[in-house]
């Protein structure tokens, strides 16, 4: 979540620690664990979801 910061005009991030509720509408779910990929994370999907638009929630 980012938050303008009106003295420098710059976006700073903050992270809440509370669980929210997030209701979601699609066509298919997968559950995946996210692997370690060089300074980052990765998760694999099929390549038929190639071109969609794909939400990701931190469970």
């Amino acid at each position: 979540m980012a938050i303008d910061d009106e003295k420098n005009g710059k976006l700073s991030e903050t992270y809440s620690r509370n669980k929210v509720k997030f209701e979601i509408y699609g066509e298919e779910l997968i559950e995946k664990t996210v692997k370690s990929s060089g300074n980052s994370g990765r998760i694999y999907l099929p390549p038929e979801w190639i071109g969609t638009k794909v939400k990701v929630v931190k469970c």
